[in-house]
């Protein structure tokens, strides 16, 4: 069965234009052109990606971004902006509201497949089911994709799940951001932007919430980021 993805954009050609060339990958897409429609279509029925454009006539993409963020039928949708903005800001604060990835217009419609697949690869359930990782209060079940503190599931999207097993899986080891996009396995993002460091810093923001403790994880300057092996006394060594 074809991956069902939903195009919110107003430009109709551009929409037009890029529904017939992923369909011709294989996908299955439906188009909205404001964010009323696609809020109505995200209501209506379930998708495996959204591509989202920013600048839309009823409203900006970030609300909608937000929205679904904070709903947990939609939490864990991949999500992909599209931006004509040219500022690092938008794009920061559109991977701080919990966009996985971004876009920048115009864009090659070769590229925005690469992405696509990579997330929905990112957001596929990995074989071993009962595999968990545990530090203490933290868990990060690789099977059921989700991280609990004490119990209480984090708020992670896809890929800030992603690049915290990376971190886990490699406790004590200084880790470049090279060396994180290269575990990534493909995710486009650009190695010199600074999505990684917005979306570590949510991370921290969720697994670290005892400033009485030292940090989780722990930049290194220069250097990259290292995942602390012992955060209190109660674990082991």
């Amino acid at each position: 069965m074809s991956s069902r993805l939903l195009l919110i954009d107003d430009d109709a050609r551009l929409s037009a234009m890029v529904g017939d060339y992923l369909r011709g990958a294989g996908f299955s897409v439906d188009t909205a052109g404001s964010l009323a429609a696609g809020r109505e279509r995200l209501a209506a029925e379930p998708f495996d990606a959204l591509v989202l454009d920013l600048m839309l006539p009823d409203g900006d993409g970030l609300d909608l971004c937000r929205e679904l963020r904070g709903n947990p039928r939609t939490r864990q949708l991949p999500l992909l902006m599209l931006t004509a903005r040219g500022e690092p800001l938008d794009r920061i604060v559109g991977l701080e509201l919990g966009a996985d990835d971004y876009l920048p217009k115009p864009f090659e419609p070769r590229e925005l497949l690469a992405r696509v697949k990579a997330l929905l690869r990112r957001a596929a359930p990995v074989a071993a089911e009962d595999d968990v990782l545990r530090f203490g209060r933290l868990e990060i079940d690789l099977g059921a994709r989700v991280a609990r503190l004490a119990g209480q599931a984090c708020d992670l999207t896809s890929h800030q799940f992603d690049l915290l097993v990376v971190l886990a899986q490699s406790p004590g080891r200084v880790l470049s951001r090279d060396q994180i996009m290269d575990s990534l396995k493909g995710h486009p993002l650009e190695a010199f932007d600074r999505s990684i460091d917005v979306h570590i810093s949510r991370i921290r923001a969720l697994i670290e919430d005892d400033p009485k403790l030292p940090r989780r994880v722990l930049t290194v300057r220069g250097a990259g980021y290292v995942f602390a092996k012992k955060q209190d006394a109660d674990e082991p060594t």
